[in-house]
């Protein structure tokens, strides 16, 4: 059993982009990320903070907009709209959740497809779907990542997806197909689950419940990832996976915290770079 240590990987891709943003510097260009953060939710702050620290350190220039939770839609649409305009941005960030009174799709559609690092506007989610360059969601590319640079072998093997949101589950299905696994979306009336889930030489684990995932759901020597992030009753970092319960029975795992969390961040700063170079 070998756990994919995600901070590893992400510090690898950091400094590989650390390098590319020294050349394009060279070549007169500076990448830049525009974060919006509406409101103070502590859990957002974090994130915010985080990837204000991760550009940083890879040298893309971060544009921090805090505004007050009691922003209306228009005023954010307008701050978006100047920001689609401004050719020293190169992405544009929206920390979700928003307030209540922000309609979240109708933001996401408001930033312009080649500034949006997230990878959630329509158009950049259809270029997924038909297989052209354009921004793919970061969690999902994140976890590609981990197989790769783990040295997991995708094309030709089962891989079972559980969960079908738009962030995780319906991009990260899309991307193991165009990486030649064999798909299956799982989801909460999937019948059977356990069964479906034992066939997976790649299980990928986006349900939203902690611990839900036992040894039982597990075919011996399977790739499993873990999406979910909770906290227990100790207050502890936990996931969707019952880890002490599955690691032994799997080949490869990813832990909580330490796991994708940090890919998703660094394929963030790696949209970010790219937006300059497309």
């Amino acid at each position: 059993m070998q756990i994919i240590d995600g901070k590893k990987i992400s510090q690898e891709i950091k400094d590989e982009l650390k390098e590319k943003v020294e050349r394009l510097k060279q070549q007169g260009k500076e990448p830049s990320l525009a974060v919006i953060q509406v409101g103070s939710d502590p859990a957002s702050s974090v994130y915010v903070g985080n990837k204000k620290k991760a550009c940083a350190y890879c040298g893309i220039r971060s544009l921090a907009y805090e505004l007050p939770e009691e922003t209306t839609e228009q005023e954010l649409v307008a701050l978006i709209e100047t920001l689609n305009t401004d050719d020293t941005v190169n992405g544009i960030l929206v920390q979700l959740p928003l307030p209540k009174q922000i309609n979240e799709d109708k933001i996401i559609r408001a930033i312009s497809p080649q500034k949006d690092v997230d990878g959630f506007h329509p158009e950049n989610v259809g270029k997924l779907v038909i297989g052209e360059k354009g921004f793919v969601s970061c969690t999902p590319a994140g976890i590609i990542q981990l197989l790769k640079r783990s040295g997991v072998d995708i094309a030709g093997k089962r891989c079972v997806v559980i969960g079908r949101s738009n962030i995780v589950g319906k991009p990260m299905a899309i991307l193991m197909l165009r990486e030649n696994a064999t798909v299956t979306v799982a989801h909460s009336r999937t019948q059977d689950l356990k069964a479906v889930c034992k066939e997976a030489d790649i299980l990928i684990v986006a349900i939203g419940k902690p611990k839900f995932i036992t040894a039982d759901y597990i075919k011996e020597g399977a790739v499993v990832i873990d999406v979910g992030i909770h906290r227990n009753e100790n207050k502890k970092l936990c996931g969707d996976i019952d880890y002490e319960d599955v690691a032994k029975h799997t080949s490869f795992i990813t832990p909580v915290p330490g796991g994708v969390g940090p890919m998703t961040i660094a394929m963030l700063m790696n949209n970010c770079v790219e937006a300059v170079e497309m």
